[in-house]
Order: C-alpha cells, then sequence, then structure tokens
C-alpha cells in the first residue's frame, strides 16, 4: 500500500467524458505539481519560482516549457541519440499557447523567475493532450503559494457536421470545418487561435461563448482541488523599487513634449530618434543628482508615460502614431514575379512592414516529416517565417529560428493551407517568408506575400487570402479599435488579434486579450472592421494578380502523375529498384510510386520535358498489355540468321522472322539491319502456350502487284 495521499478532482467535459486532476503523488518538491488524465492521457505540470527577483531584474522571466515523451506512446525516438532533443515546432506552439494564457495572471510587479514545465507521460491514440496542457499548468499553478491573481483553463473547440464540441477526439477534428484553442477566467476571455474553412464572425462568436461555459467548469474543478489540499497563502514577494516623487517630476517636464511627438504623424525611426532625445532631455533635467536606484527608475516611468500619454491621444483625439485614422490601412506595394530562379516569388510591403516570399515546387520526396509521440507524419505544404535583425535595424546574433519565428510561421501556414488544392496535388511545396522590415504584423505581410507567390508559382489556390492586424484600446466606457496597427500600437493596446481570410470568410485567428470584460459587441465590432480591412487588402491584391498562372514556369519541375495496376507496381520498381533507377538515370526525371486503393499512383517530375515524355513512354510501356493487331515503333535488339528480334515495348521482345520483313523474298539477313535500329511493326500473334510474340515488318508495306506469268 503506498504511503502517498494524493488528493484528486474529476468532472465531465462533456458526454461522459471525465477528467481528473490529482496533487501530492508526483514531483512533490515542486511549488507546486498535478497531473491531469483524460483516458488514458496523462499530463504531468510543475511550476517552481524563485524566492527572490534577481538584481536588476526589469522585467517578468517567464518560462513555459511542453513535451512529449516518446515512452508515453511506447515508442522510440527516431533521432541518431535515441532520446528526446530540442522542442519541435509542435512542442514550440504548445509551449506557446501556455504562455500566452498564463503570463497575465502575475502580479505587474512580479519579477521573480517562474518555470512551468508540462509533460505528456502516458498518451491516448484519441485524446488530444494540447487542450489539456493549459489546464495542468494553471493547474499546477493553483495549489503552489506561487502569487497568481486567478485560474484559468483553455479547450479546444471545433464544429463537425454543424455541431459545436468541446476537446474533440482526433477522430473527430479530421471532420472539423472550424477549430479554435481558446483560454479563460471565469470572467474574462484571454486568448483565441485557431483556423477555419472560411468560416464566419458570428460562428468565430458562438465557439468562444461556448468554449467559455466549458472553460467555468474546468476553472471551478481547479479551486475545488486547491480547496481540497488545503488553501496555501500565496507567498510574499520582493516588489520592485518606487519612487512617486520623481515619477511626477518626469510627468511634469515630459508630457507636452510627449505629446508633441506622438502627434507628429512622423515614421518609425524619426519617431524612435525623437523619443530618445526626449528622454535624454529628461535625464538632465533631473541631473546627475540622482541615486542609482532612481536613474534606473527613470526608463520606466518615460516609458509609462508614453504608454498614457499616446493611449489617450488615440482615446481622445482618434489621431494615431502615423496619423491615419482608426480604420485606415497604410499604403499598399505589392509585386508577383520579383526572382528570376524561384519557382515563385511575390514583395509585399505594407507601410513599413514588407515580405519577400518565395515558393518552392519539390517532389513527394521532399515532404516534410512531422514526428510526435502519438505518430510519425509526413505533410507535403510547408511554410517558414524568417525575421531577422536588420528588419528592425537592430544588431543581434543570428541564433537560429526563435519561438516568435515559429509560431508567426504556423499561423500563416494554417492559413494559407486552407486555399491550397487537395490531395491529389502532386507537388511539395514550401513557402519562405523573410522580413526585410516590421512595423506591424509580419505574419499578415507573410500570409498575402505568400497567397501572391504561390499564384505566381502555378500552384491552383483556390482563392487569395490576406491578413491584418488589429488592436483595441480601452479605458472605461471609452474604446478605439485599431485597423492595421504599428508595432508601438501593439505594444500599448488592450487586445492584438490578427485574422486571415477571403472574400468569403475567416481562415485564421491569433488573439490576445489584455483587459478585462471586454464585451461581446466590443469584439464583434472589432471582427466587422477586421473584415473591412481584410477585404481592402485583399481588392489590391487581385490587381496585383487575379488567378493563379495556368502552368509553372519552365524552370519548374514538370510532373505527370500515372495510375497502374497494382500487379504492374513491381515491374516498375525492378528486382531491388533496378529498372525505376535505371528509369530516373536515363531520363533524369524523379519518380515517386505509391500504392493507393487497389492501384499504383506513379507521380513523375522532370525538369526537362524531353526527359518527362520518355520517361512516362518507358512506363506506359511496362504496364503496356500488347495487343495482337496493334502497330509498335521497335528497336533490333539482336540478330540471328533466321530474323531479328525486336523489342516492341519495354522489356517486351517478339521475333521479325526473316519472312516477315519484306514481301521479297530475302535469303540472308546481311546488311538487312543493325542493332538499334528503329523498326515499325504489327503483332500478329502471341503463342498461348510460350507467351512468344510474332512480329510482321511487312504487312504494313504495300504488297507488290503480282506478275503476269509469260
Amino acid at each position: 500500500m503506498s504511503a502517498l495521499q494524493p488528493k484528486s478532482v474529476t468532472f465531465d467535459i462533456g458526454g461522459g467524458r471525465m477528467v481528473t486532476i490529482e496533487t501530492g503523488k508526483m514531483a512533490r518538491q515542486a511549488d507546486g505539481a498535478v497531473t491531469v488524465r483524460q483516458g488514458d492521457c496523462i499530463l504531468l505540470a510543475t511550476v517552481v519560482a524563485n524566492k527572490e527577483p534577481k538584481d536588476g531584474q526589469s522585467f517578468f522571466p517567464l518560462s513555459v516549457d511542453y513535451q512529449e515523451k516518446f515512452g508515453s506512446a511506447g515508442r522510440i525516438p527516431g533521432s541518431f541519440f535515441k532520446r528526446e532533443a530540442r522542442l519541435n515546432d509542435y512542442e514550440i506552439l504548445t509551449s506557446r499557447l501556455i504562455d500566452r494564457a498564463l503570463r497575465p495572471l502575475f502580479p505587474e510587479d512580479y519579477l521573480c523567475d517562474v518555470q512551468v514545465l508540462v509533460s505528456l507521460i502516458s498518451s491516448d491514440s484519441e485524446v488530444m493532450p494540447d487542450s489539456l496542457a493549459c489546464l495542468a499548468a494553471s493547474a499546477a499553478l493553483a495549489v503552489s503559494d506561487i502569487p497568481i491573481q486567478e485560474i484559468i483553463s483553455e479547450v479546444r473547440i471545433a464544429r463537425i457536421d454543424g455541431k459545436m464540441i468541446v476537446n474533440p477526439t482526433r477522430t473527430e477534428l479530421a471532420a472539423s470545418d472550424m477549430e479554435f484553442i481558446i483560454a479563460a477566467t471565469d470572467r474574462n476571455i484571454m486568448m483565441v487561435e485557431g483556423e477555419s474553412s472560411e468560416c464566419q464572425e458570428e460562428d468565430l462568436i458562438k465557439a468562444i461563448e461556448l468554449a467559455h461555459d466549458a472553460v467555468k467548469v474546468q476553472v471551478k474543478a481547479q479551486e475545488d482541488l486547491r480547496d481540497l489540499v488545503g488553501s496555501k497563502t500565496k507567498r510574499d514577494y520582493t516588489k520592485p523599487y518606487r519612487n512617486e516623487e520623481l515619477n511626477e517630476k518626469i510627468t511634469g517636464f515630459a508630457k507636452d513634449k510627449m505629446y508633441a511627438i506622438s502627434a507628429a504623424a512622423s515614421a518609425k525611426h524619426d519617431r524612435s530618434d525623437a523619443f530618445d532625445a526626449l528622454k535624454k532631455e529628461v535625464k538632465e533635467f533631473l541631473g546627475e543628482e540622482l541615486a542609482d536606484a532612481d536613474k534606473a527608475l527613470v526608463g520606466h516611468y518615460f516609458g509609462e508615460l508614453q504608454y498614457n500619454v499616446v493611449r489617450d491621444m488615440i482615446l481622445n483625439e482618434r489621431k494615431r502614431l502615423d496619423g491615419r485614422g482608426t480604420e485606415d490601412i497604410r499604403q499598399l506595394d505589392m509585386e508577383t514575379d520579383i526572382l528570376p530562379t524561384p519557382h515563385g516569388s511575390a514583395l509585399f510591403t505594407r507601410g513599413e512592414t514588407q515580405s519577400l516570399t518565395t515558393v518552392t515546387l519539390g517532389t513527394p520526396l521532399d515532404e516534410l516529416l512531422v514526428e510526435s509521440a502519438h505518430k510519425s507524419d509526413y505533410t507535403k505544404f510547408i511554410l517558414h517565417y524568417n525575421f531577422p535583425p536588420f528588419s528592425t535595424g537592430e544588431v543581434k546574433m543570428m541564433r537560429g529560428v526563435g519561438r516568435r519565428e515559429v509560431g508567426h510561421g504556423n499561423l500563416a501556414m494554417r492559413s494559407l493551407r486552407k486555399m491550397m488544392p487537395g490531395s491529389e496535388y502532386p507537388y511539395t511545396v514550401r513557402v519562405v517568408s523573410d522580413i526585410l522590415e516590421s512595423n506591424g504584423s509580419s505574419s499578415m505581410a507573410t500570409v498575402c506575400a505568400g497567397s501572391l507567390a504561390l499564384m505566381d508559382a502555378g500552384v491552383p489556390l483556390r482563392k487569395h487570402v490576406s491578413g491584418v492586424a488589429m488592436g483595441l484600446i480601452k479605458k472605461d466606457d471609452k474604446f478605439a479599435i485599431l485597423t492595421d496597427i504599428l508595432g508601438d500600437e501593439d505594444h500599448l493596446g488592450d487586445m492584438d488579434f490578427k485574422v486571415t481570410g477571403t472574400r468569403d470568410g475567416i481562415c485564421g485567428v491569433q488573439m490576445d486579450i489584455k483587459v478585462d470584460g471586454l464585451s461581446m459587441d466590443i469584439m464583434r465590432a472589432a471582427l466587422a472592421q477586421a473584415r473591412n480591412g481584410r477585404l481592402h487588402i485583399l481588392d489590391a491584391m487581385h490587381n496585383c494578380m487575379s488567378q493563379a498562372r495556368e502552368d509553372v514556369k519552365p524552370h519548374a519541375p514538370r510532373m505527370v502523375k500515372l495510375i497502374i495496376d497494382k500487379e504492374y507496381i513491381g515491374a516498375v520498381i525492378g528486382p531491388g529498384g533496378k529498372v525505376i533507377q535505371e528509369i530516373q538515370r536515363e531520363t533524369g526525371a524523379t519518380i515517386n510510386i505509391e500504392e493507393v486503393a487497389n492501384a499504383g499512383e506513379v507521380s513523375i517530375f522532370s525538369k526537362e520535358k524531353a526527359g518527362l515524355d520518355k520517361a512516362v513512354a518507358w512506363i506506359n510501356g511496362l504496364v503496356a498489355v500488347p495487343v495482337v493487331g496493334e502497330t509498335y515503333e521497335g528497336t533490333v535488339k539482336s540478330i540471328k540468321e533466321f530474323g531479328a528480334f525486336v523489342e516492341f515495348l519495354p522489356k517486351k521482345e517478339g521475333l521479325l522472322h526473316i519472312s516477315e520483313i519484306s514481301w521479297k523474298r530475302l535469303e540472308t539477313m546481311d546488311g538487312i539491319f543493325k542493332e538499334g535500329d528503329k523498326v515499325k511493326v504489327k503483332l500478329l500473334d502471341v503463342d498461348p502456350r510460350t507467351g512468344k510474340f510474332k512480329l510482321s515488318r511487312k504487312v504494313l508495306m504495300p504488297k507488290p502487284e503480282a506478275q503476269p506469268k509469260p
């Protein structure tokens, strides 16, 4: 009998599906630790926080890592070292979902390091663990003494056959046309992210409302567990030093000057230079007599003043930092086919944000392996997003792809994927967005540039997809919804959300809400304004390129797909791959064969049309059934005294007897043919016993008229 005495609560997430949260059994030295179980899916979440902040700490250092243990599904990792390594993209995206929901829970003056670790330790083939991960993280915080202001949870909601389902199974999710992850407290929505097949704005509102009802049940379960364990007093923590007298001095000196800079409708770098100059003036005004602790506070109070001045200007005067109205979109410039070698390219510029995007068409051999604890799968659509430091005029170390890049690229990928052709499209497609300038929503520029570049590459995208980043500033009863936000407006706003879609509906959403008590009416207004912005950008995109090219570019790989009988797959591949390797070597084509249903799907790729045609003819010959009476273009393979053996189909030879070469009687084969000669023959017969082929050339020649006897 175990000496451990865990505490647990169980609740129903709908349809009799029970979820259990348990604490006190595992990882007891962590400040908080729980397991969350649904079916055979079990997550372990731990949270630990330092007791004191680091010296000089000026921001909240929260780190969140979600990892799936391969042993949870009875699998061994496929890497060389056979152990879990760096987080894959799916784990990074799940970590971001947790992080974005948890971060607002902590007091603004709490600056101690906090580490949240969530691990999948047992996998269920039908339960999606990412929809339980934030519940686990929040529950670990709830039973700890780490100071948090509220309890949250997160659910996935999907629409399947017109019905909204909370936390659907993997099988159900595969049939959905809407899928959103929604995080919330029992009072407020915190985050929304997901994709849909052109859903309407009201569909999204309904999904959020239903998801919030489900979250309230999960928050109540966490409260019950906390009470069952025995409510821990939240720990005291060292609050950062503040000096209100210094704040008043800075405000009195700089407020009007700050407003003048904010209202000047200047470009990003001009505005930034002006703020830097003002900050220098503030330091000179305060003098050198300031204590070291107060010197460190100047930047903090200067930032707070900037935050309040800009927000008040926008709310009271409906004036933005660059002079636009709240619904105005910056200048749009776009071009396609700007690079000679990529298979597709586009340059999309919106104000001071610019994306250079390329498209590469590859074969099925280029598919991306996506590995998780549950399974390994391949995808034929890949999108990579790069954010180099020069895009914001900065110098930074290049240390590989960051989490932000993974998250922004994923939003663009999910949005564009909705309009990609189906599984019958043979190409593997890679889209790469390099951000050359950034001042507000480079991810939305990636969506627009990606849509244009795909059409430039000849990918039959069903419709253009555009995206727009929105902001919200709310104070008391006043609020302002901002279309196409700047980087500064993103920082100072109460909600930033990105909406992508076509003319007919929404394809992707990413939304972070920082304000309490946001009404659904405000959200409806924000989504309606986002739709107007999206349509404005779509109009410009259609003017640039209204539809996909009818064909791929001359230097892009050509493709032909053949469907052959299943019994001929072996003949095309050959023993040990000998035949298919020979075809590829002789034609320069790349050939991929997959067994589908009761047939073989042969995809043939080549940059040269001649090579493609040769490979197609070769394979058609291998799978062709010789038909008696048909005429074939053959090749003389060998010459005997009684005739010649002619290959009339690949790997199929027949005898062209000396008597069938010409109407004229031939006494010898000397000088008639040489090996390699092309000859047109007709298949006369197939021996039913031996399968040997009988060919004739003379029947294709005019028969000479009979000479009268003397």
